[in-house]
């Protein structure tokens, strides 16, 4: 992949990478800054369910970051778009739409197939 390419999934990941962390702040600040106290069980279930719902989303999302991560290391690694079973180059339109992948078209197939068997 040449270096014009690289440079442009590096700006996407890094974009990303500042959103989900823009995200994440905003989260701890609202979650510390929440002193209401509903007297009624009802909305303190409601506040507790929707808490919980925010920090699964913000779970997911530190996943997200870590493959974020990881993808950068590979750009200045020269590993970027290239499979880890096989070896083959992962195809652009595939690093467009998910760029933390790390598997060919072929191979995450292959490896949804396996999964299903089991």
């Amino acid at each position: 992949m040449n270096a014009e390419k690289l440079e442009f999934f590096r700006n996407v990941l890094s974009e990303e990478m500042k959103t989900l962390l823009s995200e994440a702040g905003k989260t701890v600040t609202e979650m510390t800054s929440d002193s209401s106290n509903f007297p009624d069980p009802t909305d303190r279930a409601t506040q507790e369910s929707d808490r919980n719902f925010e920090l699964r989303i913000r779970d997911r999302e530190r996943r997200l970051i870590n493959k974020i991560k990881d993808a950068l290391e590979r750009i200045d690694s020269g590993e970027f778009g290239i499979c880890e079973e096989c070896g083959d180059e992962i195809t652009e339109a595939r690093l467009k739409v998910r760029p933390v992948t790390t598997l060919c078209i072929n191979c995450k197939m292959e490896e949804e197939q396996k999964e299903k068997r089991l």
